[in-house]
This record gives C-alpha cells, structure tokens and sequence, in this order.
C-alpha cells in the first residue's frame, strides 16, 4: 500500500498536520488535487484499507502515519486521524473561492450501498446510520466508524451525512461507506469554473 507521493506544486491544495498527544502521534499529508496515490500506516490493517478508499476515490494524495496506543484499543488511534484528517482539510481547501461546496454520491458492493452527502458549509455536523451486521471488521472494531467521521466533520467545518441503506456484510457496509464519502469529496472539492473567484454562499463566507 505503500507509494512514493509525488513532489508539490506551490499551487496546489495541500496540507501537512501534526498531532502529538499522551495517545497518539500522527501525522497527515494531504493534496485535495492530486491522483489518489496513498501512503499509510495505522497499525490497523482494515482502517489502512478504509484511508486508500478515500484517496484512491477521492482522487487525494494522502499520507497518514499514526501511531497509537493500539494496545488498549483502536479507539484514540481512529479518532485522531479523524481529526487531524478534518485539520488538514480545513487548511487545505483554503477560503473555499470557487468551491463545488456540495458533494453527494451512492456506492454498491454487492449486496450493499450507501449514499453520502457533504456540504463544506463551515459549520460541523454529522448524521450516520450505518447498521453494521458485525462488530469487527478484521482489526477494526466498526463502532470506532462514527468517530472517525465525528472527528473529521468537527475539524473539517463540514456537514455530513452518511447512510447504509442496504448491507448483511460489514465489510462490504463500511467499504461502501468509505468509497461514498470519497466521491462525495471529489465532487464537493471540485472548482466551479462558472463560480469564477465568488464564495459559494449567499452570506458571502463558508
């Protein structure tokens, strides 16, 4: 999973957050106009697979090495790349001139779908339904989900929403989960040319 990121461009939409605390250290490296090349080390196997989704789907370069008291649980480790993730992007995607600003997208695998709606609105929110059929997925203990995205949205300033409407594996459930909110991204990240330079919103600031 592991890929040489390419060299950034002074124009590009990019981003590099550090968060170091007693639990966890981790670090993420972002370019919202990259090619969906990832380098990522968690520590948890499934959650890695999760990331690449985003990157991958997202058309994201991203890099995120995490290290985290995995001995206890993965709980402090997911949630804080959550949140570093929303930091990076929150500096990232800059003072959003030209901004699509809403993204929405639905993903199948098999037997399951999900559909996941963003708005880059500046004001965190997050509605998740998301019935997983198990507990664990490999590694990852699939309640640990919602607070990956509670992170991002609060430190991010997006609104979200995000429902499984269909799913009996948990693996396809989060997959479909995950590959969603990557679309979504794309299509919210992506610049308006008839937007020109104005802030998508009435009030004059997101």
């Amino acid at each position: 999973m592991t890929q040489t990121l390419p060299a950034l461009s002074v124009s590009d939409r990019v981003a590099h957050v550090q968060r170091n605390t007693a639990e966890t250290q981790i670090a993420v490296r972002i370019n919202l106009d990259g090619t969906g090349r990832a380098n990522l080390s968690t520590g948890i196997g499934f959650f890695d697979h999760m990331l690449d989704q985003i990157a991958r789907h997202g058309l994201i370069d991203l890099d995120v090495q995490a290290k985290g008291d995995l001995h206890i649980d993965g709980h402090h480790t997911v949630e804080d790349v959550g949140i570093t993730l929303g930091q990076a992007f929150a500096q990232a995607v800059g003072d959003k001139k030209g901004l699509r600003r809403y993204g929405h997208a639905y993903v199948p695998l098999d037997e399951a779908l999900s559909r996941v709606v963003v708005d880059f609105s500046g004001r965190p929110g997050l509605h998740m339904r998301v019935p997983f059929k198990s507990g664990m997925v490999g590694g990852f203990d699939t309640q640990l989900a919602f607070e990956f995205f509670q992170g991002f949205v609060n430190h991010a300033g997006v609104t979200l929403h995000i429902d499984n409407l269909h799913g009996e594996n948990a693996h396809h459930q989060a997959e479909t989960v995950f590959k969603a909110f990557a679309r979504a991204l794309r299509m919210a990240l992506e610049r308006d040319q008839r937007m020109g330079d104005v802030i998508p919103s009435t009030k004059g600031s997101l």
